[in-house]
């Protein structure tokens, strides 16, 4: 089962034309560094654009158009094999089943479980569950388990995987040529130039989603910007696709981060535009289907996720929303929702966008 799961974070030459049955998403294709640095320039071009033009401007950017998506397919192998860990010691715990945040890990369970698998010794482990809050109730949950890996400071210790050789938990960059390497630091470099542009023209930053496989890496680097540059108000603004049958799950969890460490949740909520790309490499390569079974499904993930996200704007006006939901009825939701919750439009904390479609341009006829 999991050799099947793992299929979707590997790079399929098939697929390598990320352009096939997409008609309505920009698609970038790593050409060489000095391409990702024009991205970048046109980037920063757009910020100061829309800074120029509006108080209280969006600016979106595609990470794949920054630098090489390898990096972000492998770094998103590493983050599912580190959540299907979790997810399977609390199956072994009897919790199978129950939502990703309300899943509570005995810590000593745990240990005796790594050190059983070969991992770590129990007393080898003993460190990674202190601190001031990890371990402390002797249960954790699966942002304490994130956090482990939250808690090394240089991104190279961040990229582990299970080797099955050792049985150990080895750098991900050991598999990179130097070259490589270097091509992921100037890409996260990017990113943080365009976060500090973004920041010092008070222009809020959506980072789009992208194909499923490429997502938790984006989703990840994304919450990194936000803890850095959300302080104080919302700035960086990640983006859920609720086509996917894991969005709710994703919203709940990284809300939950913003929560405990207190800075500004900002998202965008959109549908999805890969979803027969995704389908059909599912399919092809032998991977469950992401994507939610119907439409009607996908709306009913949609308003959940955006009922969610505005109960915490009443409770707390620490979250901010962009409805881009090309969707008639969903906007009525909102503004009715936003109405019985008190949420006033001038608080800016919820807007909405992409009304018409994602297209560059719109051309109507003569007399229309």
């Amino acid at each position: 089962g999991a050799e099947q799961r793992e299929k979707q974070y590997r790079a399929h030459r098939g697929f390598g034309d990320r352009r096939g049955g997409v008609i309505s998403a920009r698609t970038y294709f790593y050409a060489d560094e000095a391409k990702c640095d024009q991205h970048m320039e046109t980037f920063l071009r757009c910020i100061d654009a829309s800074s120029g033009s509006s108080e209280d401007g969006f600016s979106a950017i595609k990470l794949t158009a920054l630098g090489r998506p390898q990096f972000l397919l492998q770094f998103s192998e590493v983050l599912v094999k580190w959540r299907r860990f979790f997810h399977q010691m609390a199956a072994e715990q009897g919790q199978a089943g129950r939502a990703a945040l309300e899943m509570k890990l005995e810590v000593e369970k745990l240990q005796e479980a790594l050190a059983n698998l070969g991992i770590a010794t129990k007393a080898e482990s003993q460190h990674w569950f202190t601190g001031e809050n990890l371990g402390v109730s002797g249960t954790v949950d699966l942002l304490d388990w994130n956090s482990l890996i939250d808690s090394r400071t240089k991104l190279s210790k961040l990229l582990l995987v299970p080797s099955m050789q050792t049985g150990q938990l080895e750098p991900l960059l050991s598999r990179f040529t130097e070259e490589e390497d270097l091509q992921m630091k100037r890409m996260l470099q990017r990113i943080d130039v365009l976060a500090k542009r973004a920041m010092e023209k008070g222009v809020k930053l959506m980072v789009d989603a992208e194909q499923s496989y490429f997502q938790p890496a984006i989703s990840r680097l994304t919450l990194e910007m936000q803890r850095l540059f959300n302080r104080d108000r919302a700035i960086i603004f990640n983006t859920y696709q609720c086509y996917l049958k894991e969005a709710y799950d994703n919203v709940t969890v990284d809300m939950e981060l913003s929560r405990r460490e207190g800075w500004h949740f900002g998202t965008k909520l959109v549908r999805g535009a890969y979803m027969e790309q995704e389908r059909e490499r599912a399919a092809q390569i032998g991977y469950e289907d992401p994507i939610n079974p119907t439409y009607e499904k996908t709306n009913e993930m949609y308003h959940r996720c955006l009922d969610y996200i505005l109960e915490e704007i009443k409770h707390s006006r620490k979250a901010n929303v962009m409805v881009a939901s090309h969707n008639e009825d969903t906007v009525k939701f909102t503004l009715h929702r936003m109405m019985e919750l008190g949420i006033h439009p001038s608080e800016k904390k919820v807007y909405f966008g992409q009304l018409l479609g994602m297209c560059d341009h719109i051309t109507f006829p003569l007399g229309e």
